[in-house]
């Protein structure tokens, strides 16, 4: 899934942080969304988004999280 076509970072909306193009939706309210058990069809509603804006931001989020490096810190289980 492409997502640079439906995400849009720009500093003069929503103080730069991602969100889905044409909106002010941020990428974080959609992800954070679906992870406390909303449907794909119930953010569609709530936010007035495309399958495709939905399935755009879990990609960016998918690529965000491939792209950091993890590292345990000394001493944890």
């Amino acid at each position: 899934m492409e997502w640079d076509d439906r995400i849009l970072i720009d500093p003069t909306i929503c103080h730069g942080k991602p969100v889905i193009a044409g909106t002010r939706v941020p990428v974080a309210i959609v992800v954070g969304s679906l992870a406390g058990g909303m449907s794909f069809e119930e953010v569609q509603r709530e936010y007035g988004l495309l399958q495709e804006d939905i399935r755009a931001a879990l990609a960016f989020a998918g690529a965000l999280v491939e792209e950091e490096s993890f590292h345990p810190l000394p001493g944890a289980a």
